[in-house]
């Protein structure tokens, strides 16, 4: 298998959430949802959430245009690691902050487990 389709399928992961999360809006009807809250929370919910697509777009673009740096130096090996954690992190708070019994949430779940394992499988040896 080409050394590179584990980054591609870790580009595709990231821009999918980085879509998911620029939907938030509609998805979520935050236009009525945040109304609810004050403004300082409101502008910081909003922000966090475009900051994060923004990481996730990043990330997808680094995947798609530097696959051997990631793979083979230290750097790169760092930033995959970091993006392990950031996956096995967000499904640790799943269960903490989200304890909704609700086949769309378990989903979601396994969705960040997968973004872990993808972003492990390019530090294997092999």
């Amino acid at each position: 298998m080409d050394p590179d389709v584990p980054l591609l399928l870790c580009a595709l992961h990231s821009f999918g959430f980085a879509a998911f999360h620029l939907a938030f809006w509609k998805l979520f009807d935050w236009k009525r949802e945040l109304a609810r809250i004050g403004p300082p929370t409101r502008a910081i919910t909003q922000i966090l959430n475009l900051r994060l697509a923004y990481v996730f777009l990043g990330i997808g673009m680094l995947c798609l245009l530097y696959p051997l740096e990631l793979r083979t130096t230290p750097l790169g090996r760092a930033l995959l690691w970091f993006m392990v954690l950031f996956w096995i992190g967000r499904t640790v708070e799943q269960f903490v902050f989200l304890r909704i019994n609700r086949p769309l949430v378990h989903a979601l779940t396994a969705l960040f487990v997968l973004g872990a394992a993808l972003f492990a499988w390019p530090l294997l040896p092999g």
